[in-house]
């Protein structure tokens, strides 16, 4: 038997080229690879010494000849085969170890050039590996480290690696060079300025961890991150304590972050089923964390809280008095933590870099029938300038209280109705079929939780515009007194004139944000 070994990662690869040794299997090697093999004293033959033909152009060409290919693709099988090898001379190889240049580390270093990025594209690896996998009945291929010692196990126990392992292998192949092409290609589409829409669209994504379920217990899950960007907010997360994640837990965790992102100030976010049901600022975290509990102290119960501040003691003794999946934090004193482990099943999460953001180029997906919608992420609040439409400006307090109210609407469910005071939600109205519901629902949470009194003065925030002036109607019944909305209905003028007639200030923003 013979083994072509050619690995950019060398973990393992000294140990492994030893036991293959030791069962008499003939070992070619190149560049760095070989050199390292005869430092550990094995018994190694060259490239050149196989092909006849020296290594070349920088190392560029070494693997691309015939005298590889044919001992690669020869199906042991077909007597013309056998025939052809024979009278060109050409040896079988029986075993390839090839893993590729680190396209993807480079890529990811500071300062790198385009060169650089381009003589880290590798070109003889991937064309022996498909080569070893297209003759997986004959040839066993390994691209991961992780598969050596099974292997061994089967070649000493057998003689030969079973067909299934080589196909098992085989289909790992195709699978890794995919990723490496898609990743090459993603990468110089944006050097090159194609198109983001490309005609045709290869994702890549690396697995970051399996979840402990799906988005209900019979479904199995998994989260990935984009190749190449350690920038996401969710893939710098350290869990300090508690159970595996869901998918529940990450897309929740998600949706929070988002809102959180766009406070300065010390803000808690909590969140249930992907929707805000409780946000406030104050002036530590720990007056933020009471307010937003306090606007919804039901619907926090098993959510999610994302604080932008360290969690410290007296915030975890407010926080342990309840069930929650998750707490978030950029960090938490010792004795907070303490506290809070106490908890068996609560998950605590550290994300010092709060302030990461999306990459501007990277992509929304959603899984529908049959396809992908793909679109920008909504990484924008504002139109270009904000309008008020009504005779009655806002006052300097509303206008506060309508700007910390139009971001939690931004991340609720469409259609979807947020109404706040003092940097406070009263009451949010998430995914409703109508907007008169989802305002309705809004003021009837603010009035339950908090009190008639407290909706009065308080100030509304819709996703989309109103079709009708049915909205304006109830939050004037509410006593609320601002409104923040994007405006451009054909009917914009009815809801115009219905605060005037109220004396309530409406804001035009310019922009809608639908959230489906």
């Amino acid at each position: 038997m013979r083994a072509l070994i050619s690995v950019s990662d060398k973990t393992g690869i000294v140990e492994f080229a030893s036991k293959l040794n030791d069962m008499g299997i003939e070992i070619v090697s190149t560049g760095g690879t070989y050199n390292k093999l005869k430092e550990a004293g094995l018994p190694v033959i060259g490239i050149s010494e196989v092909t006849g033909f020296p290594e070349c152009l920088d190392g560029r060409v070494k693997t691309l000849h015939p005298k590889i290919h044919a001992g690669l693709l020869a199906m042991r099988s077909n007597p013309e085969h056998m025939k052809a090898v024979k009278e060109l001379g050409v040896e079988l190889i029986d075993l390839v170890v090839v893993n590729l240049y680190p396209f993807k580390q480079t890529i990811m270093k500071d300062g790198v050039t385009l060169e650089d990025a381009i003589e880290n594209i590798d070109i003889g690896g991937p064309s022996m590996l498909r080569a070893a996998a297209k003759n997986y009945q004959d040839v066993t291929v390994i691209i991961d480290p992780a598969d050596y010692d099974k292997v061994i196990d089967e070649l000493k126990s057998n003689g030969k690696v079973s067909k299934e392992t080589n196909f098992y292998l085989a289909a790992k192949v195709f699978n890794h060079t995919a990723y490496y092409d898609a990743m090459i290609a993603a990468y110089l589409k944006d050097k090159a300025g194609l198109p983001k829409y490309t005609d045709t669209l290869t994702l890549t994504f690396e697995k970051v961890q399996d979840m402990r379920y799906g988005e209900n217990p019979h479904q199995s899950a998994a989260f990935y991150k984009e190749v190449g960007d350690n920038r996401g907010m969710l893939t710098g997360i350290e869990q300090l304590h508690g159970k595996e994640l869901s998918f529940n837990n990450i897309n929740d965790t998600h949706g929070a972050l988002e809102l959180l992102r766009e406070y300065d100030e010390p803000t808690v976010v909590a969140c249930k089923h992907s929707n805000p049901c409780g946000v406030a600022s104050g002036k530590d975290i720990h007056e933020a964390y009471v307010k937003a509990y306090n606007t919804d102290p039901t619907s926090i119960f098993g959510g999610i809280v994302c604080a932008n501040r360290t969690i410290d003691k007296a915030t975890a003794e407010e926080i342990s008095q309840i069930f929650l999946e998750i707490v978030l934090a950029p960090d938490f004193d010792s004795d907070a933590l303490e506290i809070l482990e106490r908890k068996k099943n609560i998950r605590l999460l550290k994300l010092s870099d709060l302030d990461r953001k999306q990459p501007e180029n990277a992509y929304d997906v959603k899984k529908v029938s049959g396809g992908l919608l793909i679109q920008d992420i909504d990484n924008k609040l504002l139109g270009d300038e904000l309008t008020v439409v009504t005779d009655r400006k806002p006052t300097e307090k509303e206008m506060e209280d309508l700007l910390f109210t139009w971001k939690i609407v931004k991340f609720t469910k469409s259609n979807g109705i947020a109404i706040g005071k003092d940097k406070q939600s009263v009451g949010i109205g998430p995914g409703q079929v109508n907007r008169i519901w989802a305002t309705e629902q809004a003021i009837d949470h603010g009035r339950t939780q908090l009190g008639e009194e407290y909706v009065k003065g308080a100030v509304l925030a819709s996703d989309a515009f109103f079709p009708f002036d049915d909205c304006v109607e109830a939050a004037h019944k509410a006593g609320i007194t601002a409104i923040i909305q994007p405006g451009g209905s054909k009917r914009d003028q009815d809801s115009i004139d219905k605060c005037n007639e109220y004396g309530i200030a409406m804001v035009f923003t310019g922009m809608r944000h639908f959230r489906h």
